[in-house]
């Protein structure tokens, strides 16, 4: 008789299995001063350069709370990963634009990404991965993720 599945479990053994991965890669070290948070908040704002982005972006986007973004946002400008600059048209928005320590970071980042990425798509099809995709966004909503 087999053993009932649980989505969970399965989300659960599959993250142990990308720390393990990821504890053996180079990116590890690159990534030992700071968080996993900091590595993809530093890759939306460098993909998003010619956007301005603000904390109530961050907070969307990554489905943090506002504590939380606040604390990584101060924490990532100390280390110099990012800077916070005042627009003109409002004086208590600051938009959050990487420093080149960060775009160095993020280069590095999305080499090693693209090479995980690639073993973990590994014969599936495109068909897979876009029901696996699927699967993912509705258990995202049964938790209480809003679209």
């Amino acid at each position: 008789m087999q053993d009932k599945q649980y989505i969970g479990l399965e989300i659960s053994r599959i993250s142990n299995l990308l720390r393990r991965n990821f504890g053996r890669s180079e990116m590890r070290r690159e990534m030992e001063e700071t968080t996993g948070k900091y590595g993809w908040i530093i890759g939306y704002l460098v993909e998003h350069q010619d956007e301005d982005i603000y904390q109530k972006d961050i907070e969307s986007v990554f489905s943090l709370r506002r504590s939380t973004v606040s604390n990584t946002l101060k924490l990532m400008e100390k280390k110099g990963y990012i800077e916070r600059i005042s627009v003109d048209s409002d004086a208590r928005l600051k938009k959050l634009v990487p420093t080149q320590k960060a775009l160095d970071m993020h280069r590095r980042m999305v080499e090693q990404l693209q090479e995980r990425e690639q073993l973990l798509q590994k014969d599936i099809s495109e068909e897979e991965l876009n029901s696996f995709f699927e699967v993912l966004r509705k258990i995202r909503h049964n938790i209480g993720e809003k679209p």
